[in-house]
């Protein structure tokens, strides 16, 4: 899931291979041939979509561009807490980092009660890391934007910024900054609230620029990354509302269906990660020298649980006997008896730091196990709401980018003497999520057709021979979205 950031176990870019000279000048390079149209192999976008770009009546439905997780900038008082690894940042391994970076966690309080000053800010455009007193800007979202910019799509939060030039027309993209580490139920209903204020923005502007009805209907594409494709496949599901009560027999209402047109995701784990698995258990795993997420921190994320894959599909199976397979996964008493992310041992250090105002051991562990079960029972229900069967109403149509050449963590063994991990099987996938979770194949449950069988109604998928971090950079996936952005024919009667 994650996005192209620096990759801790989430999809999100490797700072390692980042960091080798020859390959940030080949992707600057490519960027530029795909710009200028000088590639005799990368499609030349500039000539193909130009004049469709160019032309702006005020018919072209603004878009909105949703990073997954870390894909958002986090602050606290003018602080980075994510964003940067120079100086200024919030260092994760000091007692204030850590409670800066982890959501706080209290026994009989509601996870959308438990709130901090950590505030997120717009899409992680770039990100800047230090390394041996070496100052280097990483590629991040700007080439997402950058794409959306030749099809006359203008971001306005890069363009104020002087990022880009966008001249007077930056009112048609936009970067839905959130906070990636909440519940993806809340950060849906935030996605609603942006919805209806650039709504007002987007009529004002065309009323001014183009003369049209201020009361006119509007209606946004929406291009979405890893787990930002969950909280806009959600938010199409049920709009800013709860989801449904398991012992509920769901009919989705389609609530966000009015306010979208075409979702775009790229790379979602619609079905799961492996990954999840491990980044909950081991904790966020960055470069040498740079920091590392503690297993207690990322477990204070409920949005990392609603990565985790499906038991149905068979995720854990025992180390010592392959042929069985390890209980449900979202059982808060599998996690204690392993001794899983909040619930390990070795923990006590970080769980200190988190809670400093409780000073019994004993106190800090039950409130930890407190917040991962009930990390893991919204999980359960974002589940149950999300795997249900349905087909968009007529006027909202799913397309999906997936990654499909990269062997990827499919099902993991798990040693039943210490609970550790390790990848027992790998399918093909984008080295992060799987392609049959991006397409939430439900063939996984060993009752093999031909046909794919999916609770999704896909109105088209597209295929990447690229991993994770790149999948927005290629040029399969650039060429194509272009066309469904600006030239592809609406079926909306």
């Amino acid at each position: 899931m994650g996005d192209p950031l620096p990759q801790f176990r989430f999809g999100t870019e490797n700072i390692r291979q980042s960091l080798r000279t020859i390959a940030c000048l080949g992707e600057v390079l490519c960027v530029l041939c795909l710009l200028s149209g000088c590639s005799t192999s990368a499609p030349k976008v500039g000539l193909i979509y130009n004049r469709a770009a160019q032309y702006e009546n005020g018919d072209r439905n603004p878009i909105i561009v949703i990073p997954g997780i870390t894909g958002s900038k986090l602050t606290l008082n003018d602080h980075i807490v994510w964003g940067a690894f120079e100086g200024g940042h919030s260092d994760s391994a000091t007692a204030e980092g850590a409670r800066a970076l982890a959501l706080p966690m209290r026994k009989g309080v509601s996870l959308a009660q438990l709130r901090d000053d950590t505030q997120a800010g717009g899409v992680l455009d770039h990100l800047e890391v230090s390394v041996l007193g070496l100052s280097i800007r990483l590629r991040a979202y700007v080439g997402l934007l950058s794409t959306l910019g030749i099809g006359g799509f203008r971001d306005a939060n890069l363009g104020l910024s002087g990022a880009m030039d966008y001249g007077d027309s930056h009112f048609t993209c936009f970067q839905f900054g959130y906070d990636w580490r909440r519940d993806n139920v809340e950060n849906a209903r935030r996605l609603h609230q942006f919805i209806l204020e650039k709504k007002k923005y987007i009529r004002m502007e065309r009323t001014k620029r183009f003369g049209r009805d201020a009361d006119e209907e509007i209606k946004f594409d929406i291009v979405a990354h890893s787990m930002g494709g969950l909280v806009a496949r959600y938010y199409l599901r049920y709009g800013p509302n709860e989801p449904p009560p398991l012992d509920a027999k769901i009919k989705i209402p389609w609530s966000g269906c009015g306010n979208v047109e075409r979702l775009i995701m790229v790379g979602t784990p619609n079905a799961g990660s492996a990954e999840a698995v491990i980044t909950l258990v081991n904790g966020a795993s960055f470069a040498p020298l740079l920091p590392k997420w503690a297993p207690a921190i990322v477990g204070t994320f409920p949005s990392v649980y609603q990565m985790l894959p499906r038991s149905r599909h068979h995720p854990l199976v025992d180390k010592e006997h392959p042929e069985r397979t390890v209980g449900d996964i979202l059982d808060p008493n599998l996690w204690l008896s392993h001794g899983w992310g909040l619930a390990a041992p070795n923990q006590e250090r970080v769980l200190r730091r988190l809670l400093p105002d409780v000073a019994d051991a004993a106190r800090r562990h039950a409130i930890a196990l407190d917040h991962q079960r009930k990390c893991l029972e919204r999980a359960r229900l974002f589940f149950h709401a999300m795997d249900a069967p349905g087909r968009p109403p007529k006027g909202t149509e799913l397309f999906l980018f997936a990654g499909d050449a990269v062997d990827t963590p499919n099902r993991l063994s798990v040693d039943p003497t210490d609970g550790g991990l390790a990848v027992h099987e790998t399918a093909p996938g984008d080295g992060i999520v799987a392609r049959n979770s991006v397409l939430m194949d439900e063939r996984m449950d060993g009752n093999w057709s031909p046909l794919l069988r999916s609770p999704i109604r896909w109105k088209q998928v597209f295929f990447l021979f690229k991993d994770h971090r790149d999948l927005v950079t290629d040029p399969f996936f650039i060429d194509n979205v272009l066309y469904l952005l600006l030239e592809d024919p609406r079926d909306v009667n």
